[in-house]
């Protein structure tokens, strides 16, 4: 049988049937095929969630073939665009016509359903996530029955949207987003070496001071890279052909060799950090459009990232700090740290609440689960709540807990999928407090 393997390879499975329907009259049929045969199916996108959310123990979706822009209506300031279609097309598209997403994260490769419905985000304590973004959702519902709801709505359909708009396809499939957009600015990326130390005594003034900040911290060097983006009057930079292959060469070529080298010798994994927090980019180059917001990522690993009040992002560093001196783990990845402004979804990690994001990663055949687990409890002290797509080890009895809005997302799903079928095991154990 096809096998379907996640972007990190650490998710597999080979689903009975594969499906790629052309439009959403196809994705409402298999839907109600699905319900006749008694038949569980999951949506995916690209893979890049790290959890088993896409893991299809029957039925697979995919919707290559449901791509492209829909309109682009200049006067309202929105783009609707065919669920299947990646971040890097829509991003392209858009920027052939001056404009462009209000925010990105570092990766483009994940398709705009995937991103919106797992709560995907960049960094900006002026900006939600992508799925604050959206303003209007045409989905096929679990029930088969297609669905469109929009920000403007009431009553029952102003539910279903706050439900849709991060529900990690346990609703409906969705086929059509609509998403407010802005005019494409040239924007100045600031990249350069600072301390641990500095750089937290700086936070407000680089959360306050700056369109778009994040940082990078290297354990065990002290050592982080702080990165901004912002608005400029400047010329867009010349970047010649030698300047982006080093770059790349570096990111991906040279990590990776380190990367193996701590794969084998977890021992060296102290002295890799060190070493990488030595050699930061430091740049400053101007652009338009997508390209300056992403990374290209080849060097696989794994990752949790959780959500914490914003104004906890110095003393859970700080206890990490701790923890990692006193544990030794062996990680040479740094520790990512963005901001991310509140917002009112039922299932959003940011509900409620301004939020610091802190990811930890681990390169691919290393252990990660001790480190993980560990850190984990201390961002759970803080109030943490998990990415959907990035590792964590909460389950429905737990998750409940952190979102108010818990019972009335599920009150949703139950109506439009009485039948549970969008589910595979995973899901059911993070949505269902009688899963096992």
């Amino acid at each position: 049988m096809k096998q379907w393997r996640n972007w990190a390879g650490n998710v597999r499975c080979e689903p009975e049937r594969w499906w790629e329907p052309e439009g959403e009259a196809d994705v409402a049929e298999l839907l109600r095929e699905a319900q006749r045969q008694g038949r569980k199916v999951r949506i995916v996108g690209s893979g890049h969630s790290f959890t088993p959310l896409g893991e299809a123990e029957e039925w697979l979706v995919r919707l290559p073939r449901m791509t492209g822009l829909v309109q682009l209506d200049e006067s309202a300031r929105t783009v609707t665009v065919r669920a299947g279609t990646t971040l890097r097309e829509l991003g392209g598209r858009l920027l052939e016509r001056g404009w462009a997403m209000e925010n990105l994260g570092d990766i483009d490769r994940q398709t705009i359903g995937g991103a919106v419905g797992t709560g995907t985000h960049g960094t900006g304590s002026g900006f939600g996530s992508l799925s604050t973004q959206v303003t209007a959702i045409r989905a096929v519902l679990g029930n088969g029955r297609i669905a469109e709801v929009s920000e403007g709505d009431t009553g029952e359909k102003q539910e279903m949207f706050k439900a849709l708009q991060v529900s990690f396809g346990t609703i409906g499939i969705m086929t059509e987003l609509t998403l407010r957009i802005v005019p494409a600015e040239r924007m100045r990326l600031a990249s350069f070496r600072s301390t641990l130390e500095e750089t937290l005594e700086r936070l407000e003034e680089y959360r306050s001071g700056n369109r778009h900040f994040e940082f990078f911290w290297f354990p065990y060097s002290g050592g982080t890279q702080v990165k901004t983006i912002n608005p400029t009057d400047a010329p867009v930079s010349k970047r010649g052909r030698w300047k982006e292959w080093s770059a790349y060469a570096v990111e991906n070529g040279l990590f990776w060799g380190m990367s193996e080298a701590c794969r084998i010798a977890p021992r060296l994994s102290a002295g890799i950090s060190r070493l990488s927090a030595r050699f930061v980019p430091v740049s400053d180059e101007v652009g338009r459009g997508p390209r300056l917001f992403v990374t290209p990522r080849h060097v696989k690993f794994m990752e949790m990232e959780y959500s914490v009040p914003a104004a906890a992002m110095r003393p859970v560093l700080l206890e990490m700090k701790r923890l990692l001196e006193r544990r030794r783990y062996s990680v040479h990845f740094p520790i990512e740290c963005r901001y991310v402004k509140g917002d009112d979804m039922w299932l959003s990690p940011a509900y409620g609440r301004d939020s610091a994001y802190i990811a930890l990663h681990m390169y691919k055949g290393m252990p990660y689960e001790p480190y993980f687990r560990d850190m984990e409890q201390i961002l759970l002290a803080y109030d943490g709540r998990p990415h959907w797509g990035k590792w964590h080890s909460r389950t429905a009895a737990q998750l409940a807990g952190m979102y108010p809005k818990w019972k009335d997302a599920a009150r949703i799903r139950e109506a439009a999928d009485p039948r549970g079928v969008l589910m595979n095991r995973y899901v059911a154990r993070l949505i269902s407090p009688t899963a096992r």
